[in-house]
């Protein structure tokens, strides 16, 4: 929080406003994600920074572009206790190859305790599970965070299709700021990312699951679905928590 940063602010009451959201919006507008993405890391813009990762299907992307640049910022993932192994392996896989700096996040074992004691809550209140298993260790880890960059793209889903590269967290009275690096990145651009760099894909891709998350939540994806039709099928949800739909953006 000492540091020098290039948005002018007091650093008391909230870290960002949506006008420093707008400004750095416009700072980078047109600017290749690797330079405005290095320029932001090394230039120290927004302070303190993570990665929530969820080792996803597209995740490697978002990871090898920020280890490039500085391979200590932090990669926080949410150990929720219900994820495929397959996405465990590939977590363990791309640490070690990226050198990434891992962190990862447990659900508070009396909260489980209390709330979730047979651990079938997402079969009957899926938002209290995510809240119970995401969004409150999230939300602790994060207080340590002036900013955090995100995976999300807008090619995925109608709420997300709007979103800026620089957004103030909606459901943070801190401000802290979320960095969408890959929100106006198409799957094609993706796909040819992973060739380039040679990167290794999620062992579930090729089974139909083009967005992974918990296992019990998630089934495989038919043809001409949307990529996030598999998460929380059968639900009015969209969403862990961790992100809100619908978040207005910042031009």
């Amino acid at each position: 929080m000492n540091r020098l940063r290039a948005i002018d602010r007091i650093d008391v009451g909230p870290r960002f406003t949506e006008q420093d959201a707008i400004r750095l919006n416009r700072m980078f507008r047109g600017t290749e994600t690797e330079e405005w993405l290095r320029a932001v890391i090394e230039g120290n813009l927004v302070g303190d920074t993570a990665v929530v990762s969820s080792f996803g299907a597209e995740s490697a992307v978002l990871l090898h572009l920020i280890a490039q640049v500085d391979s200590t910022v932090p990669v926080l993932f949410l150990d929720t206790g219900k994820h495929f192994p397959e996405t465990l392996a590939y977590r363990d896989e791309l640490t070690e190859r990226l050198g990434l700096n891992r962190v990862d996040l447990y659900p508070e074992i009396a909260d489980l305790q209390t709330r979730d004691d047979t651990g079938l809550r997402w079969s009957y209140d899926p938002d209290g599970c995510c809240e119970l298993r995401k969004v409150k260790p999230l939300e602790k880890a994060l207080a340590n965070f002036d900013a955090s960059f995100t995976g999300r793209k807008a090619f995925q889903s109608a709420t997300r299709a709007n979103l800026p590269r620089f957004e103030v967290d909606s459901a943070d009275v801190q401000g802290r700021l979320k960095i969408n690096p890959l929100i106006d990145w198409s799957a094609e651009d993706i796909a040819a990312y992973f060739e380039t760099h040679d990167l290794p894909r999620h062992p579930l891709v090729d089974r139909g699951f083009p967005s992974i998350g918990c296992s019990p939540c998630t089934r495989q994806v038919g043809e001409g679905e949307d990529p996030r039709a598999g998460r929380w099928s059968g639900w009015d949800k969209v969403e862990c928590g961790i992100h809100k739909p619908g978040e207005e953006p910042f031009l």
